[in-house]
């Protein structure tokens, strides 16, 4: 697929900035609380969904005992804070474009605190859609190939069979991309073929990037990023910066 090189530098960038265990946590958790309570299925084995998502719990070292007392927290309903999806577009310095996917309790405090980040850093929040059309929002999912021993053109047979649709080998890794909806089926059908599966969730992906030359346009940038990726409500944080 054209341009994941320049993806996946990106999410290497974001998972270094997403390294602190406990922050991490607090995101993973209000997404296994949010899926729990609109599928009303706290059972992994029949929840492709949080299937993921305890598997991006376990990427990212959160302990199995962690994961665990989380779990029998969503099961019983004892989460009083109703989280709901939102998303925030806008555009960096010198129109770099960014998606800033939510979990809030409270959307007027989160829009007002996306706004300030904006404004403050060279950017500005624009409108529903203003830069959505530039992402495509792909399966993802992404196995461990440290070994190297995954062998192309099998790995070819069996992401059609599972459902999916391109791969590619980078790094240490191997990148599985299928349909949105697609992604959980995908993710299990080749953990039952003995893959490594690091990570499993739907992403956005740019179509085009933006470059910037001048050092106070990437240090207004990065800080953005540094700040939004550091929010508690804010999930996720897609941009087209060529890095």
């Amino acid at each position: 697929m054209a341009g994941h090189s320049k993806w996946s530098t990106i999410k290497r960038k974001k998972g270094e900035k997403d390294g602190a265990r406990a922050k991490v946590f607090t995101k993973i958790s209000r997404e296994i609380l949010v899926c729990v309570k609109e599928t009303g299925n706290a059972d992994p084995a029949n929840n492709g969904r949080l299937r993921d998502l305890i598997a991006k719990a376990k990427s990212n070292n959160i302990p199995n005992d962690n994961i665990d007392r989380l779990l029998k927290k969503a099961a019983g309903g004892g989460e009083k804070n109703d989280y709901e999806d939102c998303v925030y577009e806008g555009y960096g310095p010198n129109g770099v474009a960014v998606m800033v996917e939510c979990l809030t309790d409270n959307r007027n405090r989160t829009a007002g605190e996306i706004r300030c980040y904006f404004d403050k850093y060279g950017g500005n929040m624009g409108a529903s859609g203003c830069v959505a059309y530039l992402f495509e929002r792909r399966g993802v999912v992404i196995l461990d190939n440290e070994d190297e021993k995954i062998n192309p053109d099998l790995l070819m047979k069996h992401v059609l069979e599972a459902g999916g649709d391109d791969f590619a080998i980078e790094d240490e890794t191997a990148v599985v991309f299928s349909a949105p909806e697609a992604v959980a089926g995908v993710s299990a059908k080749l953990a039952e073929l003995d893959y490594a599966v690091l990570s499993a969730e739907a992403e956005q992906i740019p179509s085009t990037y933006t470059k910037l030359t001048e050092d106070e346009h990437i240090k207004k940038m990065t800080t953005l990023l540094d700040m939004l990726e550091d929010s508690d409500d804010v999930q996720n944080v897609w941009h087209n910066w060529e890095l």
